[in-house]
């Protein structure tokens, strides 16, 4: 167990290179617009949006051997044009660093967690170990975004991130069958805002 979640950890981590740091999931055209509230943001969009419908990607794409079919599915979800190029654009990098540092992976050119979930298969690490530290990973990075552009402090982040923990470890359990009829999304905030950031006039991430 030791050694799938320090693998787990490595793919997650800010330094495993996916650019996920450029990316604000729509939340800068969100503060742009007044959001008052990043915990409530954060939650819905776990619980009702990208969250809830990448874990049940990813957990679909561990469970066959064509991912195909799947990856079409998810990169046809994506509500707008940036969060297309987001999830595009780290599974590309997923799969080429961990291609090349795993050879049995052999992963290219897959939605982000689709990448994930097939890499994560190969190697036989367990399912909802990997959605739940996927989940973190998402959650922390959008905390991180938010204190860059709401000014939240060090301290009140960590406190957050530690909130949304729950929430991940609930969403790893009930996507763990990867049942693509269970797919909805009604974050519509989230998606419109994902819409406007790309007309926005400046920008400090790229979706």
């Amino acid at each position: 167990m030791s050694t799938e979640i320090l693998i787990l950890t490595q793919w997650f981590s800010p330094a495993y290179p996916i650019g996920a740091f450029a990316y604000s999931h729509g939340l800068e055209a969100a503060n742009i617009d007044g959001i008052d509230d990043l915990e409530c943001w954060l939650t819905d969009v776990l619980h009702y949006g990208a969250g809830r419908s990448d874990a049940l990607f990813l957990a679909a794409s561990y469970h066959v051997t064509d991912v195909s079919e799947i990856d079409a599915q998810c990169r046809a979800f994506a509500p707008s044009a940036e969060r297309l190029r987001e999830t595009d654009l780290q599974g590309a990098a997923f799969g080429k660093v961990t291609s090349d540092v795993w050879t049995q992976v052999e992963i290219e050119n897959l939605a982000y967690p689709v990448a994930v979930g097939r890499a994560a298969k190969l190697i036989e690490l367990p399912l909802k170990l990997t959605t739940t530290m996927f989940l973190h990973a998402f959650a922390a990075n959008l905390v991180a975004a938010g204190q860059r552009l709401a000014g939240i402090g060090q301290t009140e982040a960590q406190a957050l991130i530690k909130r949304l923990v729950p929430i991940c470890i609930t969403i790893a359990d009930d996507s763990a069958d990867g049942n693509l009829d269970q797919l909805s999304s009604t974050a519509f905030m989230a998606d419109i805002a994902s819409m406007k950031h790309e007309t926005q006039y400046a920008r400090i991430f790229r979706t």
